[in-house]
């Protein structure tokens, strides 16, 4: 199961995107509503999430994303269940994404050590540890980070390449004509 995690000021395109490129591609993929199962995104958009944090398997986790966005962003590091699923994910080195100014929750638990990385500029300071890149998105070992709501497609096609292969992120690609 791959859960997206959702708190209110979440940066909707971040979340958004991705969610649809690997729903498309056919991954169990649930939407996780942090305080409650109705969030509303930084842009006063409200998501009925598919779950809360009360619902998640840990067992099942084969990956998490982290959207970004303030203050959904120190929603998320502020949660138990969130922190208890990255340190899950990172422990059994399963994907873990986190896109604009979410990098830094991993940054502040040292998940980020001696690992290249990217997130929204002026957070680079949160990234504690990592090498950070001036990239859209990053990649290194099962952390995937990108940079803001602009890259967001991009973001979500380097999960999809991550998950499957290159392959299937160009034909996806063609389907959806992101040129």
């Amino acid at each position: 199961m791959i859960y997206v995690f959702l708190a209110n000021g979440f940066e909707e395109c971040e979340a958004l995107a991705p969610i649809d490129i690997l729903r498309r591609a056919g991954f169990n993929l649930k939407t996780v509503g942090v305080g409650g199962k109705t969030v509303v995104g930084a842009h006063d958009i409200p998501i009925i999430c598919d779950i809360e944090t009360k619902d998640i398997v840990f067992e099942n986790i084969e990956a998490i994303i982290l959207p970004g966005g303030m203050p959904g962003t120190t929603n998320l590091e502020n949660d138990e269940t969130v922190q208890k699923a990255i340190d899950y994910a990172n422990e059994n080195n399963l994907l873990i994404g986190a896109i604009c100014a979410a990098p830094l929750i991993l940054g502040h638990k040292g998940i980020l050590k001696g690992k290249k990385a990217t997130c929204f500029n002026g957070f680079e300071d949160d990234l504690i540890g990592a090498d950070v890149q001036n990239a859209s998105v990053v990649r290194d070992g099962n952390i995937i980070t990108a940079k803001g709501a602009g890259v967001a497609f991009e973001f979500g096609f380097e999960l999809l390449t991550y998950l499957t292969n290159k392959e299937n992120t160009e034909k996806l690609k063609n389907t959806m004509k992101f040129i």
